[in-house]
């Protein structure tokens, strides 16, 4: 074979990346009114932002986004703040479908999701400078706790942000998208009471969060108009273990009780394991109701009972309300709030 042929031909120079000049060349345009368009379409005609539209699909023109960011001093990333440890985070369906919901909300915008976690002896102050130092355009604050001061902290920066749980001070402003927690916890004392249950306990999640507490709150006013006592309240952490330990303390106290709700799921599997491991029988001994409707099951293939916790959806409408607020520097947001509802299944139906 002859050398000269078997080579192959050598590549011709690259082509250069469209320029904005010639985008704006492309569209007709002023090179400023090209930036402006690529930019929010600020004091732009609708005939020139269609041109320029146009011409960005013609030339596959990409903008810089560096230099864009200098223009609208926008980082073009959003962070979701959860002060849990990293371990409770990946092993918690819940943080799982509050991630799919946010990136659903961001998938239609140029907006990155950065993912903020707490450290082993993390305090806040190591996420706030982060936050503070025009790394990311808003915030979405998840899973949070008394001891955070995100409310305050974060309102005195003027960081756009919005809360996934309401906020344990509402009055700041900060928007928040939750479920009807009172209403999911007052479902759960009907329905245990309905069945004919009335030796009830509760398996609660910590004091120091919102959703625990309303959900308590919700399973007390049930029990009132039910018309029974208030029985034992034993406090968890949300996990199984928790869910498992706190039970073991409230059978050792209250060996009759014939019902219990546990404030997530993840517990209520905790309960169902310490209920079959003291030989009793669910749910023909003891009913178990869980709350966040995760498709998981105990052991057996029981289903639980438990109440619905739209994660994914409140997650997205959560990002959507972001990006209106990034959108919409200083405008006021009301709290969505979801209603509550209860699905029946084997731990509380034989």
């Amino acid at each position: 074979m002859n050398e000269k042929t078997s080579r192959a031909a050598p590549a011709g120079p690259a082509r250069p990346s469209p320029t904005l000049e010639d985008l704006a060349s492309a569209a007709g345009v002023s090179r400023s009114t090209a930036s402006r368009a690529i930019n929010g379409g600020s004091k732009v005609s609708a005939q020139a932002q269609a041109a320029v539209d146009a011409a960005i699909v013609a030339l596959g023109y990409t903008p810089n986004r560096a230099a864009r960011s200098l223009v609208t001093r926008r980082t073009g990333s959003v962070a979701l703040v959860i002060p849990e440890p990293d371990a409770r985070v990946m092993m918690d369906p819940y943080f799982a479908a509050v991630i799919t919901g946010v990136n659903e909300a961001l998938r239609e915008t140029d907006l990155q999701l950065v993912l903020l976690m707490s450290r082993a002896g993390d305090d806040s102050a190591r996420t706030i400078r982060y936050l503070r130092g025009g790394h990311v355009d808003g915030a979405i604050v998840v899973s949070h706790h008394r001891a955070d001061d995100w409310v305050e902290t974060l309102g005195a920066t003027g960081l756009p942000t919005v809360f996934i749980g309401r906020p344990w001070d509402t009055e700041s402003g900060i928007p928040y998208v939750d479920l009807d927690n009172v209403e999911g916890g007052r479902l759960a004392a009907r329905h245990l009471a309905g069945t004919g249950r009335t030796r009830l306990a509760t398996v609660a999640g910590p004091t120091d969060m919102t959703a625990a507490v309303d959900r308590l709150e919700g399973w007390l006013q049930g029990l009132r108009e039910a018309g029974l006592e208030p029985g034992p309240v034993m406090h968890g952490d949300f996990t199984t273990a928790g869910g498992a330990a706190a039970a073991k303390s409230l059978l050792a106290g209250t060996p009759g009780v014939d019902g219990i709700f546990a404030a997530s799921d993840l517990m209520a599997l905790g309960v169902v394991d310490t209920l079959r491991g003291s030989g009793r029988r669910v749910p023909d001994d003891v009913a178990v109701v869980g709350f966040d409707n995760h498709p998981i099951q105990a052991a057996n293939g029981l289903g639980l009972t438990s109440v619905a916790h739209p994660v994914a959806d409140i997650a997205a409408a959560a990002g959507k309300l972001l990006v209106s607020a990034i959108g919409n520097p200083g405008e006021a947001w009301e709290p969505v709030i979801y209603p509550a509802e209860l699905v029946v299944r084997g731990s509380t139906a034989g």
